[in-house]
C-alpha cells in the first residue's frame, strides 16, 4: 500500500482460502434469502457482500411496499393471473419462470421475513379503519384496494432481521468483500462452475471462495451512461457501489445473457441531472394517487381506463368497470390510467386545457390516513427517502395538511432527461437460465437483479430462496470441484494493478467512468446502427488498452472503485454486443435503430442469447414462451417445496 494513512489491517498480498457446499455472492434480499434456503437444508454457507449485509443492496434503505403477494389471505387474485400480467405487460420480452416464483412465493418470503423480527403489518393499529387495511390481518394494501395484492411494508426493518437470521443459521458472512472474478473450469464441453475470487475491501487480502454451488446475487448494471465526477454519490437511485458487477463476471465466464440490448431513457438515475426520486411531489409508485394541481391550485382530474372522471380519492384506487385488476407502481403498469405522470392526462392534452406549470402534490386535499400513509410511510419507507426526504424535510417545516411539493419535469421523474441518457430500468436485461434458475454454467445459479426481466422486492426474495434450494440441490449431488491456479494468479494480478502505478503518472477511476458514458451516449444512445455501434465497440477498446493500464489506485478502497469501474466498462461491451446482435427495432424494448427500421417483425420476436466463448461473441436465439404453462411447470420441479407448505 502506498504512503498514506489508513484505518484498517495491511493485508495487501495476503491471501486466503474458503471452502462451502454452496456459496452466495450479494448480500442484498435475494442473496440472504439464498443463503438461508441453503443454510435451512443443512448446508455449509458462505456469503460474500460489498458491503455490509445489515443495510447493504437497493433493500438496504427500505422500501414501501410488496408487490405480487398473490397467496396473501385478503388476496382476489391467483399467482397464474398475475405473473401472466407482467408477461403480457412486458409484450412477452418477459421473464415468466422468475414472476411466477415471484407470484406463487413472494408471500411466504414475508412471512419469514416476519419471523425473523421484520414489520409487515399495522401491529400498532395506527391505521385502524383506513380503507386500505384489513382490520382483521392488520394487512395494509396498496394500488388496488380491491384485488389486495401488493401489500404495504415497513422496508426499513427487513435488512436488519435478516442479517440476524444469517446468523442464527450459522451462515459465514463475508462483510466488506467485493466479488471480482468466477472460478470456472471445463469439464469436456460443460463449464462447471467451482466458486469465486475476491478482495476485503478494507485490508485488501485476496480471497478464494470454492464451493459446490454458486448462486450469483448481485445487481443489476448502473452508471454506464450517466455519471458525475463532481457528485458521485448521487450518481444513481440505488446504492452507489451496485453496479453489475455480476453482470461483468458472468460475461467474462461465457454465460449467457439475453435482452442485454434494452434500456429505457433515465427515469431514477440522478447524476447531478434531477432531484432526490420522491422528493419531488409526484402520483407514481410511492406517492400513488396523490391529488395533484396545477400552478393556481386547480385540481388535476384521475380518469380511469375507459376515459370517465373519477370524483373522489378513493375512485382511484379501484378497478374500472369491466376490468379484472390493475397494478400501477414498479415495472408493471397494466393500468387503470392510460399514461403516467403528475398530469394524469397526457401532458399536451393539459396543455390545451389551460392547466399550468408547474404541478404540485397536495396531500391537503386527501383525508387523513391517506395523507399519512403516503406522507410517513410510504415516503419514508422507500428506498432513500427516510433520512433526506421525510427526516430532512420534516425537520425543516414542511405539513402535508399545510403545504404542497412541486413536481419537477413533465412526468413524474424528477427531471427531463435527453434521448441518449439511457438505464436499466424496468425489467431490464440479464442472465439467461432454466426453470431452476440455473446458467449455462454447470452448478452456478442466479436470483434477483441478475435475472433477466428483474422487478422489486418480492421479486429479489422469492427468486433468492428459490435459487437457493436449487443450488442445496445440487451440491449435495457433487463433488467440490477443482480449479485453475493460473486463473487464480491471473485474478490476483489484474485486481492489484493500479496499486503498482505512479499517481502523477496515472488516471482515476473517475476518469474512466465519464470516459465511458460519453462514449456510450454518443455510440449506443436512443437510436443506434451498426455503423454508430462499431465504432462504440472500437473506442471501448482503445480505453482497454490506453485507459486500464493507467489506472491507479492508492488504497483498497480506491482499488474497489476501479474494479467496478471496469466492471461498467465490461458491460458496456457487452451492451454493445447485444445491440448489434438484434437487427430490428423493438417498442417493447425501447430498441431503435435506423439501418433495421423494420419495428418487431415476427421472425424477430425471440430472445438473443449472447455468451462470449475464447474471445468470439456467440449468439442463438429462444423463443419467447419457452418457460411453457407456469403452475404446470413450477409445480412439476417443486413437489418437495409444495408438501412442505401442506
Amino acid at each position: 500500500m502506498k504512503n498514506y494513512s489508513w484505518p484498517y489491517e495491511n493485508e495487501l498480498g495476503q491471501s486466503e482460502e474458503l471452502t462451502a457446499d454452496v456459496l452466495v455472492l450479494g448480500g442484498g434480499l435475494s442473496g440472504c434469502f439464498a443463503a438461508i434456503a441453503a443454510a435451512r437444508r443443512g448446508q455449509k454457507v458462505i456469503l460474500m457482500e460489498k458491503g455490509a449485509v445489515e443495510k447493504s443492496g437497493s433493500a438496504g434503505t427500505g422500501f414501501d411496499h410488496w408487490e405480487s403477494a398473490c397467496t396473501n389471505p385478503c388476496s382476489k387474485v391467483t399467482p397464474e393471473e398475475i405473473a401472466n400480467a407482467y408477461v403480457n405487460e412486458q409484450d412477452w420480452y418477459s421473464n415468466g419462470i422468475a414472476h411466477y416464483i415471484e407470484c406463487r412465493e413472494g408471500y411466504d418470503r414475508l412471512l419469514d421475513l416476519e419471523s425473523f423480527g421484520g414489520k409487515i403489518r399495522d401491529t400498532e393499529d395506527e391505521f385502524m379503519g383506513a380503507e386500505f387495511r384489513d382490520d382483521e390481518t392488520k394487512l395494509m394494501f396498496a394500488y388496488d384496494y380491491e384485488n389486495k395484492f401488493t401489500l404495504r411494508v415497513w422496508g426499513s426493518t427487513f435488512k436488519p432481521a435478516l442479517a440476524k437470521e444469517l446468523k442464527r443459521l450459522g451462515v459465514t458472512v463475508l462483510n466488506r468483500t467485493e466479488a471480482t472474478a468466477l472460478l470456472v473450469n471445463r469439464d469436456g464441453e460443460t463449464l462447471v462452475g467451482a466458486g469465486a475470487m475476491g478482495m476485503n475491501v478494507h485490508t485488501g487480502k485476496f480471497i478464494i471462495a470454492r464451493a459446490k454451488a454458486t448462486v450469483l446475487c448481485m445487481s443489476r448494471p448502473a452508471r454506464v451512461w450517466l455519471f458525475n465526477a463532481d457528485t458521485p454519490g448521487l450518481a444513481e437511485f440505488r446504492p452507489f457501489q451496485s453496479i453489475g458487477s455480476g453482470h461483468a463476471m458472468g460475461w467474462r465466464a461465457g454465460m449467457e445473457f439475453t435482452l442485454m440490448e434494452k434500456t429505457v431513457r433515465a427515469e431514477f438515475s440522478a447524476a447531478g441531472r434531477s432531484f432526490p426520486p420522491y422528493g419531488a411531489g409526484n402520483n407514481h409508485n410511492t406517492w400513488y394517487a396523490a391529488t395533484m394541481v396545477d400552478a393556481r391550485g386547480v385540481e388535476i382530474p384521475y380518469v380511469d381506463r375507459d376515459g370517465k372522471e373519477l370524483k373522489t380519492v378513493s375512485e382511484r384506487y379501484y378497478p374500472a368497470k369491466g376490468q379484472k385488476f390493475f397494478l400501477k407502481g414498479g415495472v408493471i403498469d397494466n393500468p387503470k390510467y392510460e399514461y403516467r405522470g403528475p398530469e394524469t392526462l397526457e401532458f399536451e392534452e393539459l396543455m390545451k386545457r389551460g392547466y399550468q406549470l408547474p404541478f404540485f402534490a397536495d396531500l391537503s386535499r386527501m383525508n387523513e390516513m391517506e395523507r399519512k400513509v403516503i406522507w410517513g410511510m410510504m415516503v419514508g419507507e422507500e428506498a432513500k427517502t427516510k433520512i433526506p426526504i421525510f427526516q430532512n424535510y420534516t425537520e425543516r417545516g414542511f405539513d402535508p395538511e399545510k403545504h404542497m411539493l412541486q413536481s419537477y419535469g413533465t412526468g413524474w421523474q424528477s427531471a427531463n432527461f435527453l434521448e441518449q441518457e439511457r438505464q436499466f430500468f424496468g425489467a431490464p436485461g440479464g442472465l439467461m437460465h432454466d426453470w431452476d434458475l440455473k446458467t449455462n454454467i454447470d452448478g452456478i445459479y442466479a436470483a434477483g437483479d441478475q435475472l433477466y426481466a428483474s422487478d422489486c422486492a418480492g421479486f429479489a426474495s422469492a427468486t433468492g430462496y428459490y435459487a437457493g434450494r436449487k443450488a442445496s440441490d445440487h451440491a449435495c449431488q457433487t463433488e467440490l470441484p477443482s480449479f485453475e491456479m493460473k486463473d487464480v494468479e491471473a485474478e490476483r494480478d489484474r485486481l492489484y494493478a493500479p496499486l503498482l502505478v505512479d499517481e502523477e503518472e496515472g488516471m482515476s477511476w473517475k476518469e474512466l467512468c465519464s470516459a465511458i458514458a460519453k462514449a456510450m451516449q454518443n455510440y449506443c444512445g436512443g437510436v443506434k446502427c451498426d455503423d454508430l455501434l462499431r465504432e462504440g465497440r472500437d473506442l471501448l477498446q482503445e480505453y482497454e488498452k490506453e485507459y486500464v493500464p493507467r489506472l491507479t489506485a492508492s488504497n483498497p478502497h480506491d482499488l474497489m472503485r476501479i474494479h467496478e469501474a471496469l466492471d461498467i466498462l465490461t458491460v458496456a461491451q457487452l451492451v454493445i454486443e447485444a445491440s448489434l446482435a438484434r437487427k430490428s427495432s423493438s417498442e417493447p424494448l425501447h430498441f431503435m435503430r435506423s439501418d433495421f427500421t423494420a419495428m418487431d417483425p415476427e421472425e424477430d420476436r425471440r430472445h438473443i442469447v449472447i455468451r462470449k466463448e475464447d474471445g468470439q461473441v456467440k449468439t442463438r436465439s429462444e423463443r419467447l414462451d419457452f418457460f411453457g404453462d407456469l403452475k404446470e411447470e413450477y409445480e412439476k420441479r417443486n413437489a418437495d417445496y409444495m408438501e412442505v407448505k401442506r
